[in-house]
């Protein structure tokens, strides 16, 4: 039977050659960052006070790969003014992800550990041994870090966390494409990452795949290719409501007040709370 996907967010998300050597780390600066890594998730396991919880914590109870695989950043972009999409090569063939998962990234000097989601495709891991995150500046270290500190050539590692979605399909099942609709709320048109590619999926998936862009505080005039898929104002209940049923599953990503506010909008439109799908790694 074919299913239907909605997926409710806001902004939080070329191949290589030459010696090895030369585009990866050594093993020393991985056994730096592996050392790193250690004494921060032994050391500070024990301490208990009143501040937030950091991602390592958050996460304790959440499955890992064991591996921890050296990186070397290769391009840094502004996907707008507030997020840099990181483009990491990664030095270890038998690294792999699924779509959907994040990453612990570990960084030399810094002892606390970010996670990130990756925005890349694992085809281009598998293609190039590239991978994307997108990471939106914030004052906590990992990510101030990626915005004021990184550069090309550093040097930093990464640990596969567990995927937002685990089906897996059998021999004998007979799993139709359903739908997927987006809604994807932002300050402002400049912070819709990714839209040209989301855009680009509508035209490639006709009725499979739509998106509406949400706006909060729009001042410039919005280019005509965004026009018909832009909503001014906040995600509602109207918005959604339409979209319920029993075979409907909902996806929330974004920052914690976010998600919160609409796990109670969803409920409150009747969804089962079986139906609603998100994490709170950050």
């Amino acid at each position: 039977m074919a299913h239907a996907s909605i997926y409710v967010g806001c902004t939080v998300p070329q191949l290589l050659r030459g010696a090895q050597s030369r585009i990866f780390p050594s093993c020393s600066a991985l056994r730096v960052l592996r050392h790193s890594a250690f004494c921060y998730c032994t050391g500070n396991g024990t301490i208990k006070s009143k501040r937030k919880m950091d991602h390592l914590e958050r996460t304790a109870n959440n499955f890992r790969q064991e591996v921890i695989t050296q990186a070397k950043v290769c391009g840094i972009t502004n996907e707008s003014e507030t997020v840099k999409r990181l483009r990491l090569a990664i030095a270890n063939k038998d690294f792999t992800f699924k779509a959907g998962q994040w990453v612990d990234f570990f960084i030399p000097g810094v002892s606390v550990v970010g996670g990130f989601s990756i925005c890349s495709s694992p085809g281009l891991l598998e293609r190039e041994g590239i991978l994307e995150l997108a990471v939106k500046h914030t004052v906590h270290p990992p990510a101030h870090w990626i915005h004021t500190e990184c550069t090309l050539d550093s040097e930093v590692a990464l640990r596969v966390g567990a995927d937002l979605h685990g089906y897996q399909e059998g021999k004998g099942n007979r799993h139709k494409l359903g739908t997927a609709k987006l809604y994807y709320s932002a300050k402002n048109t400049s912070e819709l990452l990714f839209k040209k590619n989301i855009l680009g999926l509508m035209k490639a998936f006709p009725g499979k795949i739509t998106c509406c862009f949400h706006v909060t505080q729009q001042r410039s005039q919005i280019c005509k290719e965004l026009q018909p898929h832009i909503t001014e104002g906040r995600i509602s209940e109207k918005d959604l409501e339409k979209h319920v049923s029993n075979d409907t599953s909902w996806y929330i990503c974004g920052p914690p007040p976010m998600i919160e506010s609409m796990s109670k909008l969803l409920t409150n439109i009747g969804v089962p709370r079986n139906c609603v799908f998100f994490e709170k790694w950050w």
